[in-house]
């Protein structure tokens, strides 16, 4: 706090000369925090500015770039579950379509030729699944050979421990209880399957490339013997194929909310982040005019102090 000090009629020292460059010296450099701060925007733009807040704002902007972080990691796991959801919802469509086939075939109307031709157009389908089967991929990775498992970080806790969730398709997973996988035909080699040559969809005795083996000279699956089998097995293959469904269902809408709630935290830890560190711009647009006449005003007192000296010149006339 600067003091008024004459200094009588002493020259050697001006003291009022040395207030009024005190008083210039700190507008002046008030004048410059508030022009740094408008020129940034920030409040804080060194721990110097205000120390508790500098710790606080970085450590809510490390954790804010974490959620940042695991709202992408979220995105990706929505990602997988709706490529995946939407080729089984594909598959379940085909299937439901060859077991009305192999229902038309169960017809004691029809003859060996129609139900040869319904086989066939229904192995047509199944070439279709196959083809969903093999083109459902992300990152590389083929989501419905029954393989496939893959973790994300979707949050944090207070401690800073990751929160993750598991997306797990492989033929292990007893949420949905398939043990098997959705390849048609097992046995060829642009596939690479862990599964059996004889089992589709889990259900064992059930492989698709058997639709194009019936023949007019055997009937295989369409035939009277066989086809109470094959709807049941069609059946159950669908059943199979809507559990997966079901249980990435049930994932998706666990993501749905995590996505809401890391969108609610984010904007909450931004606002706490500007509060603390974002300047107010009209506050200190106020500062700084101010300032600036205190300027002006400190530099004509301190013109005015120099001159002082000068009236004890009068003394030696």
């Amino acid at each position: 706090m600067p003091t008024a000090i004459s200094g009588g009629a002493r020259i050697r020292t001006n003291i009022p000369a040395q207030n009024a460059y005190n008083a210039l010296l700190i507008a002046s450099n008030k004048i410059a925090t508030s022009q740094l701060r408008l020129a940034t925007g920030k409040r804080i733009n060194s721990a110097a500015d205000d120390v508790s807040g500098y710790i606080t704002s970085r450590n809510l902007g490390a954790r804010n770039s974490a959620l940042k972080a695991a709202l992408n990691s979220t995105g990706d796991a929505k990602n997988v579950t709706s490529i995946t959801q939407d080729a089984l919802d594909n598959i379940g469509n085909l299937l439901i379509d060859i077991k009305e086939s192999a229902a038309i075939a169960s017809s004691g109307a029809l003859g060996t030729d129609e139900k040869v031709a319904l086989a066939k157009g229904a192995y047509r389908l199944a070439q279709q699944v196959q083809f969903i089967v093999d083109s459902t991929v992300f990152g590389g990775e083929q989501l419905l050979w029954g393989d496939f498992t893959g973790d994300w970080t979707i949050g944090y806790y207070a401690d800073d421990k990751l929160l993750e969730i598991e997306v797990d398709l492989s033929v292990t997973n007893k949420d949905f209880n398939v043990e098997g996988d959705f390849n048609l035909n097992a046995t060829d080699a642009a596939i690479a399957s862990i599964g059996t040559a004889t089992s589709f969809a889990g259900i064992a005795g059930l492989n698709l490339q058997d639709l194009d083996a019936v023949s007019n000279t055997d009937l295989g699956i369409f035939s009277s013997e066989n086809v109470d089998s094959t709807l049941t097995s069609l059946a159950d293959a669908i059943d199979n194929v809507n559990k997966v469904a079901s249980y990435l269902g049930g994932i998706q809408v666990r993501l749905d909310s995590q996505t809401e709630l890391l969108n609610s935290q984010i904007t909450n830890y931004s606002a706490a982040i500007s509060r603390i560190e974002d300047a107010d711009v009209a506050k200190e647009q106020l500062e700084l005019v101010k300032n600036q006449f205190l300027q002006q005003a400190s530099t004509i007192s301190l013109a005015q102090a120099n001159q002082t000296p000068n009236q004890y010149l009068q003394l030696f006339r």
